[in-house]
């Protein structure tokens, strides 16, 4: 299906629903439960919690991206912003040096909407917020800024799956695409490897909501996602990520249309070598086992 629709927070911004949503979203980082962990601190006075982040993003980089899934990429590139910190905190992050060690620069929201329009200007397809999960009510107020000097493309949302009910609904109408993984099934798993138990209720809960939100993956005539839902999944070694539950989720509880990205890169990354299970590579069988896991789960859109 093609689809040349306005971004939806252009409309959302024409309707007044963009600034109230950033009015709202400021108000809550005064006792921040902007996200699962609800650490209750005030951002706006300068307290961090868990992602060490107080009233302004902080941005690693800024760049067109060509090795994101192709319906993103299309032939302009992907005009991602990694930012840094993070809400999950995953010892095997292979964005360690970003998420962990902190590798970024503080913006305020004149600034990154400076940097939201020159990834337009440079060609790229979308904006694509990677790791946004904890700075919701920066990229709003950066949006209301950026919609009047012209901001158009489409707007991802580029998570690890831990958001809260709060922050989607604050997205209601604002975000185009949504990315998400989904990490792990087992609680036992997302409390050693994150210290969040309840991330695979959580990413279930996050999940539906943005698919409802969204729906399916909608492309231009040309290929290039418009709007809708797209998942990842990080295959780790020995079934550790719970790929096949993941995978029936998707398909019997989204829709059997979900575009998905089973990931095969993993490799020991951060803290992941203090672990004896993430301590490798994955195999070629254990990748194949997780792809055939998808196709028997029902699905067929895959990166």
């Amino acid at each position: 299906m093609a689809t040349t629709e306005a971004s939806r927070y252009v409309k959302a911004f024409e309707a007044g629903d963009l600034q109230l949503q950033t009015e709202r979203a400021r108000r809550l980082l005064q006792s921040c439960r902007l996200c699962p962990r609800h650490c209750g601190v005030n951002r706006s006075a300068g307290e961090v919690g868990f992602c060490r982040t107080a009233d302004r993003a902080w941005v690693a980089s800024a760049a067109a991206h060509f090795g994101e899934e192709g319906p993103l990429v299309g032939t302009g590139g992907s005009g991602t912003v990694f930012f840094t910190h993070c809400n999950l905190g995953c010892v095997f992050c292979q964005n360690d040096d970003i998420s962990h060690q902190g590798a970024g620069e503080p913006v305020d929201p004149g600034e990154l909407a400076l940097v939201l329009l020159g990834l337009q200007r440079s060609g790229c397809h979308n904006i694509n917020l990677v790791t946004p999960s904890h700075v919701v009510a920066q990229i709003l107020e950066a949006l209301v800024l950026a919609v009047p000097m012209g901001l158009t493309i489409p707007l991802v949302y580029n998570s690890g799956g831990y958001d809260s009910r709060v922050a989607l609904e604050l997205l209601q109408g604002i975000v185009d695409i949504y990315l998400p993984d989904f990490k792990f099934w087992d609680p036992g798993v997302g409390a050693t490897l994150c210290g969040v138990p309840d991330y695979p209720e959580t990413a279930r809960a996050a999940l539906k909501a943005m698919h409802r939100q969204v729906g399916d993956l909608v492309l231009d005539a040309a290929g290039v996602a418009r709007r809708g839902l797209m998942t990842r999944h990080l295959v780790l070694p020995g079934g550790l990520a719970g790929t096949a539950p993941i995978m029936d989720f998707i398909a019997r509880e989204l829709s059997p249309a979900t575009y998905v990205n089973v990931m095969s890169q993993y490799r020991p990354c951060g803290q992941a070598r203090e672990f004896p299970a993430l301590g490798r590579r994955l195999t070629r069988e254990e990748f194949q086992a997780a792809r055939a896991a998808a196709v028997a789960a029902g699905l067929h859109r895959f990166a």
